[in-house]
């Protein structure tokens, strides 16, 4: 139930023995014959399918170790104290070897 002034929602208050729907504003309500139904709608969850992993890092020539491709994805990240210089990450585009290299 909303209130007939400013919309907000009633509330149940005991009033002596009687149940009273009340609101902020002032405005009261007697409650007896007021019923309240709640409904509840459930959605079915939707699949979601990773269809392909995309790489979003620049790529770099760079021989990989392990299968010698030619070309690697690369990023930098700061690991160690932050007057030192950033590590660099390549990761292999053909068998998604991770390696680093120190500044």
């Amino acid at each position: 139930m909303f209130c007939e002034k400013c919309g907000s929602i009633l509330r149940p208050k005991d009033k002596g023995n009687k149940k009273v729907l009340f609101c902020s504003c002032g405005f009261s309500k007697n409650s007896e014959g007021e019923t309240a139904t709640v409904k509840e709608q459930v959605e079915s969850a939707k699949k979601v399918e990773v269809i392909e992993k995309v790489e979003t890092n620049p790529k770099i020539r760079i021989k990989c170790d392990k299968c010698e491709n030619g070309t690697a994805y690369y990023w930098t990240q700061q690991t160690r104290g932050a007057d030192e210089p950033e590590t660099r990450f390549f990761r292999c585009t053909k068998c998604n070897h991770t390696w680093r290299e120190y500044a």
